[in-house]
């Protein structure tokens, strides 16, 4: 037996032929509602991550029309949540835009709402443009603006609305139902009244618990998710400026910031993570992959990334993602100005698990070769 064959055969992996009594064998197996596990061990037990999702890059600007098209073809009351959700090819069964997370864009009129529900998955929302945007998360209102990011965390209630006196707004939603669904744990209800009592006063969380290294006296907070639900765009970016004054940051994504529950000091929800980094003028990052999910929403700047060969070109408002142990490396085009990325992943999970590894690439200089230009 040659080296190969048997190192593999002593680790588990399956070299057996079919033959007409091996067939037989399977087919009575499978009566019995079993099988044979060197039938599918290849399958089942890679050497590493094999995602069936594939990098894909969503252009803002092919989206924007069609998203908008939809308050004239159906109402929030109608369809439950006006949302054009974003498919991965690689994962058209379960409708995520990468591993077990799902992305959508939904839009909101001046005056519209949505009613007040809650269910298993985790949210987050990300606004892309707009004015008068409005989150309620159990009874806690929070205004928003561009770039700003909130929380609906898991079996809260929740509702969306835009002011009166507002202007249209695109928001991008961000959850974990796929992965909910896997786990076959999902539940949705409807308030009963539809609409939430406010209950505090209008964005006391980010009163209480927005300054960075303060919190608050004798509050107690013990949900497994942030208290902090609104997370802003204008605190976040100083934050970063600063940070890149301070730090050369990391070869892979430069001035890379978690957002995190300033109770804990870890993810702001148990299943989803999120994070803004900061690629300086002129950045070239190089390349490295990880276990997990990764979606991206460009915030500022542009540029592009190049994921598993593939060269994708974004930027404002554009989306993209990383599929699991996929090899990315970003890059700022702009020589005088900077470019900025907001991400959401299922890094709390992969962490919590155990599951979370990653890697550099060595070769030519920590770069992939560009094999081919990235599609919408």
């Amino acid at each position: 037996m040659k080296h190969d064959q048997y190192r593999e055969n002593i680790a588990g992996r399956a070299d057996v032929a079919d033959t007409p009594e091996l067939v037989a064998y399977y087919q009575q197996l499978a009566e019995l509602k079993t099988g044979a596990l060197w039938t599918v061990a290849n399958k089942i037990e890679p050497w590493q991550p094999k995602s069936s999702s594939v990098p894909v890059l969503w252009r803002y600007r092919d989206l924007r029309e069609h998203v908008l098209r939809s308050v004239e073809l159906v109402t929030p009351e109608k369809a439950g949540r006006r949302v054009i959700y974003l498919n991965n090819p690689g994962r058209q069964d379960v409708a995520a835009a990468v591993g077990w997370l799902y992305s959508g864009l939904q839009v909101m009129h001046p005056g519209e709402a949505a009613s007040a529900h809650a269910h298993s998955a985790s949210a987050l929302r990300f606004i892309m443009e707009g004015r008068g945007a409005y989150t309620i998360v159990d009874g806690h209102k929070m205004p928003l603006e561009a770039n700003d990011f909130v929380l609906t965390p898991n079996g809260t209630w929740h509702e969306h609305g835009v002011e009166a006196d507002g202007a249209p707004c695109i928001w991008q939603d961000g959850l974990d139902i796929p992965l909910v669904n896997a786990m076959e744990a999902g539940f949705y209800k409807v308030h009963p009244d539809l609409r939430q009592q406010i209950t505090a006063p209008v964005d006391d969380s980010v009163a209480l618990w927005g300054a960075a290294a303060l919190r608050p006296h004798n509050l107690g907070w013990d949900k497994p998710y942030s208290p902090l639900f609104k997370y802003q765009w204008g605190p976040t970016y100083d934050a970063l400026c600063r940070a890149a004054q301070a730090s050369d940051g990391t070869p892979y994504d430069d001035v890379l910031m978690h957002y995190t529950n300033p109770v804990t000091g870890g993810h702001v929800m148990p299943t989803i993570g999120a994070s803004m980094q900061r690629l300086r003028p002129g950045f070239v990052g190089t390349a490295h992959r990880h276990t997990g999910s990764f979606i991206y929403q460009v915030a500022k700047g542009e540029g592009y990334s190049i994921i598993d060969g593939q060269r994708f070109d974004w930027r404002e408002r554009d989306i993209f993602c990383v599929p699991s142990w996929a090899l990315h490396e970003h890059v700022n085009l702009s020589q005088s100005e900077d470019a900025c990325l907001f991400c959401f992943n299922d890094l709390p999970v992969m962490q919590s698990l155990s599951l979370y590894y990653e890697e550099a690439l060595l070769d030519n200089g920590g770069h992939q070769t560009i094999l081919s230009e990235g599609k919408a």
